[in-house]
């Protein structure tokens, strides 16, 4: 196998080049070695570059480098430092690996991530409120169309590695931007985790073997909702006599059996009902999850609940019937709705389908201090808007969350956001960074009195 190894100049990657090398003819490898210049950190990033030469020449390895603006990069795709040169990374990567058998560079490519990194990945998910497939971090393999990026080195943790470069008399190079704390990864890598380790000392074990188990936990749950989805899962609508009638809108509408599903344990609820709804292009939250959870083991029927992305629910005698609801969807695509405010205070937006409510909060002193004409805008979002994720470092475009989100089609043009002061402060499905002064809160319209906010 023709594997090449990103090599950066650190510890890690410098690390997995040593020990790779010294086994390749056991394993049957031949070695690249890969390392990009990402145009940031000015001569120092330089330097790097000429010691990861030097070091595939001394071992005989052939070597193979890129050089991107990753500053522009983010720049043009809203993104954080970190992301952009993540995503230009891996697009280098699979480069490398592309063009088939016959003239592809390599056929895999290895990467350093150790199990501090897993660590500080399962812990930055479950601050952003993952569900199990998040909190399952770094994959040991990732599997591309053009190949598979390989993770070797996933079990060993950073003083490890240190004591075996320093057995080998191998220097590295260190990334001064490890050290920035602008960075959401080195705030968790040098603030957050040294601090819970005074709680516990084997923190970093304990999240690495959480992402394990939340990995296989959720092939497991996939493989099961694969199973009894086809059983519960029905299209269309029923029709007297027997049988379902499909319609021209059948990819638009699921129905469960509620007996069925109140007879599954509420992890399997609460996985089939997501699994429904994004078959119908909607991505619910934990909060529109366990809304729709509600209404289906109510012990009434005639309820229905509007939810985002033009989902709606309806509660028949022996049926939670999901839907599309293309006319109200058509409806927001063609206006702009738009419902303004004073803040403190709260809106009915029924074209999102969601009752909306800001609070003044108490904290240090901000521009809503004074309460008297502070005007919120709730609203589509548009084009060129962008929003800070909390626990990011800097703002994104609304277009590029949306597509994280797996927002699509007819779904995305309706979505909505709260705006203040010229800023967004809220957006449907995701925690964005805290505006000092206000607390914003929504709820789904049609849901009954305690049932959980959108966000």
């Amino acid at each position: 196998m023709r594997l090449g190894v990103g090599l950066s100049g650190g510890a890690d990657s410098v690390a997995l080049l040593r020990a790779l090398h010294e086994r390749a003819g056991e394993l049957g490898l031949v070695l690249h070695a890969a390392h990009l210049h990402h145009g940031l950190r000015g001569e120092e990033a330089d330097v790097d570059l000429d010691f990861c030469r030097a070091l595939a020449a001394k071992l005989g390895v052939d070597f193979h480098e890129a050089r991107v603006d990753t500053a522009a990069a983010a720049k043009a795709k809203s993104e954080t430092i970190e992301e952009a040169a993540r995503h230009l990374r891996y697009a280098w990567f699979r480069q490398l690996m592309s063009g088939g058998p016959s003239h592809a560079v390599v056929d895999a490519v290895a990467t350093a991530h150790t199990r501090d990194d897993q660590a500080e990945t399962v812990l930055a998910k479950f601050l952003r409120g993952a569900w199990t497939d998040g909190l399952s971090g770094i994959y040991p393999v990732l599997h591309f169309a053009e190949g598979r990026i390989v993770r070797p080195l996933l079990a060993a943790t950073r003083p490890e590695i240190e004591t075996f470069l320093k057995g080998l008399g191998q220097p590295w190079r260190e990334d001064s931007s490890n050290r920035h704390l602008t960075y959401a990864r080195n705030r968790i890598r040098h603030e957050l985790l040294p601090l819970l380790e005074g709680w516990n000392p084997q923190l970093r074990e304990h999240l690495a073997r959480m992402a394990d188990l939340a990995r296989d936990e959720e092939a497991w749950w996939q493989s099961q909702v694969a199973t009894i989805a086809p059983q519960l899962l029905l299209p269309g609508r029923p029709v007297r006599g027997g049988g379902r009638a499909a319609g021209n809108n059948s990819g638009q509408s699921l129905a469960l059996d509620v007996t069925r599903l109140a007879a599954l344990a509420p992890a399997m609820q609460r996985r089939l009902l997501r699994y429904a709804a994004l078959q119908l292009g909607a991505v619910p939250d934990l909060a529109a999850t366990e809304a729709l959870r509600g209404l289906a083991l109510a012990p009434r029927s005639g309820r229905r609940l509007q939810l985002a992305q033009g989902l709606v629910a309806e509660r028949t005698p022996r049926e939670l019937r999901l839907c599309v609801d293309q006319f109200r969807t058509q409806k927001r695509n063609e206006t702009a709705a738009e419902y303004r405010f004073t803040i403190p205070g709260e809106v009915a937006a029924d074209a999102f389908g969601i009752r909306l409510r800001v609070e003044l909060a108490s904290g240090p002193p901000s521009q809503f201090d004074s309460a008297a004409g502070n005007q919120a805008l709730v609203r589509n979002w548009r084009a060129g808007d962008r929003v800070t994720l909390r626990y990011s470092s800097g703002p994104r475009k609304v277009k590029e969350v949306l597509e994280r989100l797996r927002v699509t089609g007819s779904a995305r043009a309706p979505w909505p956001v709260l705006e203040t002061g010229g800023r967004i402060v809220w957006m449907q499905g995701v925690e964005l960074e805290p505006e000092a002064g206000i607390r914003v809160t929504a709820e789904a319209m049609g849901s009954a009195p305690g049932t959980p906010g959108l966000s």
